[in-house]
Order: C-alpha cells, then sequence, then structure tokens
C-alpha cells in the first residue's frame, strides 16, 4: 500500500491498483455491500475483476479483496460492471440470497474493429448465501440474444423488481453508432426476454453505458452514461457525460426519451458510472466513480501505484421545486464522522470573510445563509465560486493534475457543503441541487479555508478515517 497523504481517508479505495465503476451496491441481512470495477495490478496490467467492500454503516468500509474474477472463456477479457438483486427466502438456510449480474467481455483474436465484430458481451450471474462466498457462474445471455439492430457493445445490466416481475436495463450501441438502453424482463431472473429498447429523439452519444432506473415520488428517471458526447473543455476533455432523463412512462413502456431534458448528475471533473440502491430504511442511495474514461484524466501524479475512488454514498431525493429533477446530499452517517469543530459566527449576514484551518486535509465544510455570492478556497489553489448564477470549480495552480474550470448552472445561491478527503472534493450546494466532485492534489500538510462573501455561519470539522483493510 502506498504511504502518501494523498490516500483517501472516508471514500473507499482498494490497497493498490486501478478502481472504477461501482458495482452490485445493496444491503444484504443488514450489511451494506459495494463491488467496483477492479485491476488490481495496475498500472503492470492483470486482469479486470470485481473488487468488494462491505459496512455496517456506509462510512466505515472493510475492504476484501476480489470477489470476482475473469476466469471462464465467457469473461475471458473482463469482469465487467453490473448489479445486485435480492432474492427473498432463497437462501439455503431460508434466508435471503444475493444475486449478482455481470457482463462478461471477451475480444477475439483476427482482424476485428471489436464494435461489429469480435467482441462478445455475455450477461452472467452468480449467487452468494453469506456475500462473501459465490456460486459458479452461469451464462445467460450471449450476443445472439440481443436484438439484431445491436453492435458487439451491450453490457452493465442493471437489475430490479417490477409489479412482480423482475427488470433488467441494459446499455448498447446499435450498428449505425447511436446509444441506446435495451430492456428485458423476466419471470425468475434466468430466462430473460427483450421486452423494449429506449432511444432518444435525435442522436446521443454513440453508447450508453451504466444505464440505470431511478424510481422517486411514483416517477421513473432513466440513468446513463452517454459516450461520444461534445466536449465540455476547450481541450476537447469531457466528452463522457453521466446524468438522467426524466421519463413520462415507466421505462418498461417507454421507446423514446426526451434528451432535451438530460441533466448532469455532477458537474466536476471527475463523476462518472454512478448506481443507485435501495435500502432497508427505503433510502434511494448513489454511489459513484470518482474518476473518468478519458486517458489524460488518470487522475493523480505517476509515482502512485493506487488510483481512483468511489464517491461518498449520496441520497438521491426529487426536488420539491421541480419533479423532473433530483437533489443529492451525503446520507446522514458521514456526520458521525465529524470530530474537531472550527467555526465562524456571523450575526445574521454581517460576515464578509473569514478563514478557518483544520489540522488534516480531511474536512466536512458547512456554509449557511449565504446572500449574493461566495467564495470558498482551499490552500489558495482550488477556488469555489457560487457567483454570477453558477457553482464554479477552479484550480489556481498544479494541484489540479491538468484540471481548469468547470461550472454548473446555479439558482441564488443558499448554502455550500465541501466534503475534503485529501485528494477527493465533493460539493454540495442549495441542498444538493447542483454538486460538483473533483480529484485534487494539495501540497500542504493543514487545511486553509478562505470565504469572502455574505454569510450567516460558517462550520467545519475534521473527518475521521473510515478504510480498513484486510492483512
Amino acid at each position: 500500500m502506498a504511504d502518501n497523504s494523498w490516500r483517501m481517508g472516508f471514500h473507499i479505495v482498494p490497497p493498490t491498483g486501478w478502481l472504477n465503476d461501482p458495482n452490485g451496491l445493496c444491503q444484504f441481512r443488514e450489511i451494506y455491500h459495494a463491488f467496483f470495477q477492479y485491476s488490481p495490478d495496475w498500472p503492470r496490467g492483470g486482469e479486470r475483476c470485481w473488487g468488494h467492500a462491505t459496512s455496517t454503516d456506509l462510512v466505515s468500509w472493510r475492504y476484501h479483496g476480489i470477489a470476482l474474477h475473469q476466469d471462464i472463456p465467457e469473461d475471458a477479457n473482463g469482469a465487467y460492471s453490473g448489479s445486485a438483486f435480492i432474492e427473498r427466502s432463497q437462501a439455503a438456510d431460508g434466508g435471503d440470497r444475493l444475486r449478482l449480474y455481470y457482463t462478461g467481455n471477451v475480444k477475439l483474436a483476427g482482424d476485428h474493429d471489436y464494435i461489429l465484430s469480435g467482441r462478445e458481451a455475455n450477461e452472467i450471474t452468480v449467487t452468494s448465501d453469506d456475500g462473501l462466498a459465490f456460486s459458479p457462474k452461469r451464462v445467460l445471455l450471449r450476443n445472439d440474444d440481443y436484438p439484431p439492430f445491436c453492435s458487439c457493445h451491450v453490457r452493465d445490466p442493471k437489475v430490479w423488481e417490477q409489479d412482480g416481475t423482475r427488470r433488467m436495463a441494459l446499455g448498447a450501441r446499435d450498428r449505425d453508432g447511436n446509444g441506446l438502453a435495451l430492456i428485458f424482463d423476466s419471470d425468475d431472473g434466468i430466462s430473460w426476454r427483450h421486452r423494449n429498447s429506449i432511444r432518444p429523439r435525435n442522436h446521443f452519444g454513440f453508447m450508453w453505458e451504466c444505464p440505470d432506473v431511478i424510481r422517486l415520488d411514483e416517477r421513473e428517471f432513466l440513468g446513463i452514461c452517454p459516450q461520444g458526447m461534445p466536449a465540455k473543455d476547450a481541450d476537447g476533455m469531457g466528452t463522457s457525460w453521466s446524468g438522467y432523463i426524466p421519463l413520462s412512462a415507466p421505462a418498461i413502456e417507454t421507446v423514446e426519451a426526451d434528451e432535451s431534458a438530460y441533466v448532469e448528475w455532477d458537474g466536476g471533473f471527475d463523476f462518472y458510472a454512478p448506481q443507485t440502491f435501495v435500502d432497508d430504511q427505503g433510502r434511494t442511495i448513489l454511489i459513484a466513480w470518482v474518476g473518468m474514461p478519458e486517458d489524460d484524466f488518470k487522475g493523480q501524479p505517476k509515482e502512485l501505484d493506487w488510483i481512483h475512488c468511489l464517491s461518498i454514498p449520496r441520497e438521491v431525493s426529487v426536488d420539491p421545486a421541480d419533479p423532473t429533477h433530483l437533489m443529492q446530499w451525503p446520507v446522514s452517517e458521514v456526520e458521525g464522522l465529524r470530530r474537531d469543530e472550527v467555526s465562524l459566527h456571523g450575526n445574521g449576514s454581517d460576515v464578509t470573510r473569514g478563514e478557518m484551518g483544520v489540522a488534516c486535509h480531511q474536512a466536512d465544510i458547512v456554509v449557511e445563509g449565504i446572500e449574493g455570492g461566495l467564495t470558498l478556497t482551499l490552500d489558495d489553489s482550488l477556488e469555489i465560486a457560487c457567483e454570477d448564477e453558477e457553482l464554479r470549480l477552479t484550480f489556481l495552480d498544479a494541484s489540479g493534475a491538468g484540471r481548469g474550470t468547470r461550472a454548473m448552472p446555479l439558482d441564488e445561491a443558499s448554502g455550500l457543503r465541501v466534503l475534503v478527503d485529501n485528494s477527493v472534493v465533493e460539493v454540495f450546494a442549495n441542498n444538493g441541487r447542483t454538486c460538483m466532485t473533483s480529484r485534487w492534489f494539495p501540497a500542504s500538510e493543514e487545511l486553509t479555508a478562505s470565504l469572502s462573501g455574505k454569510f450567516a455561519l460558517a462550520r467545519a470539522w475534521r473527518m475521521a478515517d473510515g478504510m480498513v483493510y484486510e492483512s
């Protein structure tokens, strides 16, 4: 394990190697499970498998190593992304059984473009009675089971139950280079039939990765990660997006989604492949990869032997002011990691500037009662601004490792919350109506926070660690 000041303390991160998409998120037999795409031997190559971490409280995570290897012919080139489904009272002891679904990637030898030929996309399942030991693998769907208009790019099954039937969403690319989602259904979770396909009204990326169907307040939202979108930055970066489209009918009845209603989950530099699940309390919880597929954003200085992490768990809710918009907020358990508090107190909105210091780069910063705009500067190197109807992140020096400025539309700012975890910053404005996440590589040992603008109250807490590694 690389010993350095940039390793996260309360975000899920493996001891070494490359992490990307969260997989199989669930609460099973009271334990939270977060699987994730994992290449433990990165940057030396090696397999693409599933790593595994568990928690009883969503903030104290124990890493368990590799859960699924690429070890059968149908996943020879990678155990790609997928989801979890809890089968009630199906385990040998009469309790619940965990079933995982994922895509097995196979690249055949020969002269192929691996889009229209040369690639197998196999949907595979395993089960577990305890969440740690898994059954032999079973292949459920192969290329010939997808509609004939599909290319070889079909992946990332998300499974849920609706009206007593199991549903599956798969991301796909058609043979003409258009992204879409395939919807399947099943009576038993083993035999699947194609129900419908969801396409945009107009071309919207060449591939839709990591589809998700979020059901909140009797409404459904289709989460997608469209690849091949216009660049967000002047240097051509930011072509892989992550967001959702509000649907006017259930996904199983939808054949056309209005891409003009697409909303980004998070406007920062590092946020991709989010997945949601519903826990035993009925909360819809989202976790994402704090990273991006673009090569230029591999994310950190080259001397480290680990890369990337998952976001903190966020509770998702419908915006009371707009039923087509979703809000995100750190799960309440995150506050249990707060330790020493540093405060700036004001009388009403009389405070116009001030500074706070935290003895490490793990902090929870909250600013309330903002009037007219606010700028929060961390270590004189990262500026977070709420002004001119936007939320903006700007790196002022090399601590951004190639990142510059990103902005998201924002109604008049009222509050700001910033979670700092050594080399990760997650920003939530106006109770989570607007969010921005980025990697950050500060040089100083202590965190300083400078505020400029009118606000009623500003507080910061030092945050405790949450990750535990198996010996």
